[in-house]
């Protein structure tokens, strides 16, 4: 599928319509001139490399220069610019910038030219197809259970009693302390269906709310709860599991990883900050180089036959794995702590 840019200019008639646009696609998200760009070119060669069926959409703040938006055309990503979400200003005078850069992730429950979308962060990376997510079960919020073992979680109950739902039943939670919190998930990669109504409500609820620490993460695993249904560590590997819970981390099958420990983005990667030694990490590291400098996966115009595009779609994992092995966890029906 040619690239193809969406302007804010028309962003109430949504996405362009094209012929050949698929119902379903993957979304990440772009802002400012920094280098996260080449996150985003990495995780599109990398769709391109597991032969993903489905498009890769960018969303862009209006501050993403021109050269970065041709080169996330010419590898073949859909470019829809957005407009900033801004929170309650009166509780984000000393950082400003980072909440409305991570609030503007919401606009994504506009792009309803899609009926189900995967969301993924510029740093991460998928190693296997996960093309079978978009065929879970309709209605419910997906993705991979957090973990509150880092010191920035020290505000948080789980952290000062040492509970962590990656490990329930190391530390149980106390009884004097009413129900465990609900399960907590990292918005790093999530599964779900563009809705104008529920961005109405996201909206409506962001700016009602005072911003916590972690943003749009803190605010969406509130606004899901309900619906929020886990699956398995294997779609979305924060690298901190590495060293918080090895026991959990197989690493052998896991099909995306999440550059996100501090000093982990390859781009930046100097392997002297803390856990950056471990050999483990300098592997994934170098595998996410393997793919970004690869001249092969870069992005070429299909072939136009007549009026269709020729088009090979290959086969995907079967759902019925992924659901199995969501199945193992045990879901727990409680207001949460976030």
């Amino acid at each position: 599928m040619a690239p193809n840019i969406v302007s804010a200019a028309t962003k109430n008639l949504g996405f362009t319509k094209q012929g050949s646009l698929p119902s379903k696609a993957f979304v990440t998200f772009l802002a400012g001139n920094g280098d996260y760009v080449k996150g985003v070119v990495g995780l599109a060669k990398g769709l391109r490399k597991v032969k993903s069926s489905y498009p890769l959409v960018v969303a862009i703040l209006p501050d993403v220069p021109e050269e970065h938006r041709r080169i996330l055309e010419t590898q073949g990503c859909i470019v829809h610019e957005i407009e900033p979400v801004y929170p309650p200003a009166n509780q984000t005078q000393f950082a400003m910038a980072y909440y409305v850069i991570n609030y503007s992730k919401l606009r994504i429950w506009e792009f309803v030219e899609y009926s189900k979308m995967i969301y993924l962060d510029g740093d991460i990376q998928v190693f296997e197809n996960i093309d079978h997510l978009f065929d879970l079960p309709d209605g419910h919020f997906y993705a991979v259970m957090d973990c509150f073992c880092e010191k920035t979680w020290s505000h948080t109950p789980q952290y000062k009693i040492g509970y962590c739902q990656q490990c329930p039943n190391k530390v149980n939670w106390p009884a004097e302390m009413g129900q465990p919190p609900a399960l907590y998930f990292n918005a790093g990669m999530f599964v779900f269906e563009p809705s104008l109504s529920t961005y109405d409500d996201l909206l409506n609820a962001c700016k009602s709310t005072p911003p916590t620490p972690f943003a749009e993460q803190d605010l969406l695993n509130v606004f899901f709860k309900d619906i929020y249904k886990p699956i398995p560590l294997v779609y979305n590997l924060v690298l901190a599991m590495l060293w918080r819970h090895p026991e959990n981390v197989h690493l052998e099958k896991v099909k995306v990883v999440h550059y996100c420990a501090a000093g982990s983005k390859p781009w930046r990667f100097t392997g002297k900050e803390e856990n950056m030694d471990r050999e483990d990490i300098k592997m994934l590291v170098k595998n996410w180089w393997d793919i970004y400098n690869d001249e092969s996966l870069d992005y070429k115009k299909p072939v136009d036959i007549g009026s269709t595009l020729e088009r090979v779609d290959t086969p995907v994992p079967t759902l019925l794995a992924a659901l199995s092995e969501a199945g193992v966890v045990n879901y727990v029906s409680a207001p949460s702590a976030a």
